[in-house]
C-alpha cells in the first residue's frame, strides 16, 4: 500500500508514502486541512522499481554524492527522490528507524498515473477507526487493524546510490 500526497507548485511532486503511520503522521489521522481523504494507492513492483532506480536523495549526503554541486545536477534531472524520515508509532511518536518517501515528477508521475496504479482503496474509515482506538487508549485493538506492512525486498544493488 502506498498513499499519495500531491504538492502543488511550480516543481510538483506527487509523493508516495509506503507507511501507513507514517502518513497518519502526515496527514493527522486525516484530520489536517486539505487531507481529510485518506487513499491507499496499490501500484505495481515494476514501477515502483523504476522509480527507485531513477530516484536521487532529496538531500546533499557526503560521501554518497562526489559534491554538492553534482548532487544539485543529478536532484533536478532525476525523476524521483528519496528521503529517509522517522517511521513512528501508534501514537505517531518517532521511532529510530527510517522509512522511505518516494517522490515523483515529470516522467514518474505520469507513469504513475497511466500506468503502475492497479488499485485505490478509501482508507479514511479506517484511519479513524485506529485513531479513536488510539485516543481510547487501546492500544492492542488498535494495532490489530494496522495494514500489514513488511519490509520491500529488494537487493542492496537498487538502494545502494540512496542510502543517506
Amino acid at each position: 500500500m502506498a498513499a499519495a500526497t500531491p504538492e502543488v507548485c511550480e516543481h510538483a511532486l506527487t509523493w508516495i508514502k509506503p507507511s501507513f503511520l507514517w502518513m497518519m503522521y502526515r496527514c493527522g489521522w486525516g484530520t489536517k486541512a486539505g487531507q481529510e481523504t485518506v487513499l491507499a494507492v496499490d501500484i505495481t513492483r515494476e514501477g515502483f522499481e523504476w522509480a527507485l532506480r531513477h530516484a536521487c536523495l532529496s538531500s546533499y549526503v557526503r560521501g554518497v554524492h562526489p559534491d554538492l554541486a553534482g548532487w544539485k545536477r543529478e536532484l533536478r534531472s532525476a525523476s524521483a527522490r528519496v528521503q529517509w524520515d522517522p517511521e513512528r508509532d501508534l501514537r505517531l511518536r518517532p521511532l529510530p528507524y527510517r522509512s522511505l518517501q518516494l517522490g515523483l515528477s515529470g516522467e514518474a508521475v505520469r507513469s504513475y498515473a497511466d500506468e503502475w496504479m492497479v488499485g485505490i482503496r478509501d482508507v479514511t474509515p479506517l484511519a479513524r477507526e485506529i485513531h479513536a482506538l488510539v485516543n481510547g487508549g487501546d492500544l492492542d485493538s488498535a494495532a490489530r487493524l494496522l495494514p500489514r506492512e513488511r519490509p520491500y525486498p529488494v537487493g542492496d544493488k537498487l538502494l545502494a546510490h540512496l542510502r543517506g
